[in-house]
């Protein structure tokens, strides 16, 4: 298996001399190709400032982020915008599609800046929704659809380019629970069919359990580590529980 990212000794710190705040503490480890690993923790973390220098929008204080063998932290302009544009997919908790355009054309709108010709695009679109069960809905506007619907938008959006990673934050939080199942299955089958390499932020003990691997970040550094292995999702979810259990504080801020 290739590693498709690799983070070396990687630091965050905010603030000033008088009051710095370590945010990531020294973090390592690695995603392989079609890995689906979920980020764990409570608010404060830390979890969403690893995805976030991981995903290009904030910058590393130390330490390396290699995405497919290529160091990030080094990339920079143009440059950086071109690899962010062809490397990245990304899923957002508020979906971040655009409401002047319909479903079919915020999913082709990658392709379009990358001058994919016409057919082509036409051709890549219509697969993605098939198999996300989205095609009823392309030619509909983000205010005409649900938030499931919507959500499945920003998947086939994020995974359209064929992107080395996919990066989700907290996917499901703006999702009921039916919606967040059909989300999460939808995850699944990129992962396994597609061969997507998916990596998420959640704080919903539910949503990791589709998970293969599931790191839990505590103070900023990595607490616990669990693999799903041979396990069924209802047997991981309890183990998630159980490490939940372990970081202590109000569960609540956890799942």
């Amino acid at each position: 298996m290739s590693k498709i990212l690799k983070i070396e000794n990687m630091e965050k710190y905010y603030g000033n001399k008088g009051n710095v705040t370590k945010a990531v503490d020294n973090i390592s480890f690695d995603v392989e190709k079609t890995d689906f690993v979920a980020i764990m923790g409570a608010s404060g973390s830390g979890k969403t400032t690893l995805l976030n220098c991981i995903s290009t929008i904030d910058k590393v204080t130390s330490g390396h982020i290699y995405i497919n063998d290529q160091d990030i932290t080094k990339i920079k302009g143009n440059k950086l915008n071109k690899f962010r544009r062809e490397e990245l997919g990304f899923i957002f908790q508020d979906f971040n599609l655009l409401d002047t355009l319909t479903a079919y054309e915020n999913i082709a709108l990658a392709l379009t800046i990358q001058k994919v010709n016409a057919k082509e695009i036409d051709r890549r679109v219509r697969d993605i929704a098939k198999k996300l069960e989205i095609e009823d809905v392309l030619n509909k506007y983000p205010y005409q659809v649900s938030g499931g619907q919507k959500q499945r938008i920003a998947s086939a959006r994020a995974i359209i380019t064929n992107p080395k990673l996919v990066l989700a934050d907290e996917p499901t939080g703006a999702l009921d629970s039916k919606s967040a199942r059909q989300l999460l299955e939808s995850f699944e089958y990129l992962n396994k069919e597609m061969e997507a390499t998916i990596l998420m932020v959640t704080h919903d003990a539910f949503t990791a359990s589709y998970a293969k691997r599931i790191l839990f970040i505590k103070d900023g550094k990595i607490f616990n580590e669990l693999i799903k292995g041979n396990s069924t999702r209802k047997e991981f979810f309890q183990k998630i529980i159980d490490v939940v259990t372990l970081l202590g504080g109000e569960l609540n801020d956890v799942i």
